[in-house]
């Protein structure tokens, strides 16, 4: 796995936020690889690429993702302002810093 934000992610990871889950979260990057992550009974899954049928699609870019994942971006002011666009289940986009929390 070579993108440090998606390792970022796996390392920070709460089993306990995940464990009646069963999701996909696809991260659609403009300035990288694109990864989707399975989060599924408080387990995770990274994989590099798209997903057939994510439950939701975030697309960003990295820097977007960093700021949102570290506290220095509000996800849903960049939602609002175009840096992050989502489809789908776009409610579980709000479970994303429950799952991996900065502390």
């Amino acid at each position: 796995m070579a993108n440090p934000i998606i390792e970022k992610l796996q390392a920070r990871f709460d089993t306990s936020a995940a464990q009646d889950m069963d999701d996909v979260f696809q991260f659609l990057f403009d300035d990288t690889d694109d990864y989707y992550l399975i989060v599924k009974n408080g387990n995770l899954d990274v994989k590099q690429g798209e997903h057939d049928d994510p439950s939701v699609t975030l697309s960003m870019s990295t820097d977007t993702l960093k700021g949102i994942m570290n506290g220095e971006v509000n996800g849903m002011t960049a939602f609002m302002t175009g840096k992050l666009k989502a489809s789908g289940n776009v409610m579980l986009a709000t479970k994303l810093t429950s799952l991996f929390p900065t502390t």
